[in-house]
């Protein structure tokens, strides 16, 4: 009977001692993904600046290239 309720008392433990690893886990993911976070919103948000201002390069320079034609036309 004593090797029963050790039996139910260990795996009672064991399922206590997974949920708590879990609940770390979870914590420390959270903590690591908090911090990508705040590294890579400012670099992504560079990117899209640079990136977006190489792509918007073109057509600029295009209009300016327009309005610089007629200006000198004028």
């Amino acid at each position: 009977m004593i090797e029963i309720l050790i039996s139910i008392l260990a795996i009672w433990l064991l399922i206590k001692a997974i949920g708590l690893a879990f609940r770390i886990t979870w914590g420390a993911a959270k903590i690591v993904a908090t911090i990508m976070m705040i590294l890579a919103v400012p670099v992504f948000i560079v990117g899209l600046i640079f990136a977006g201002g190489f792509f918007l390069l073109i057509p600029v320079a295009l209009i300016a290239g327009a309005w610089g034609l007629l200006k000198k036309c004028v």
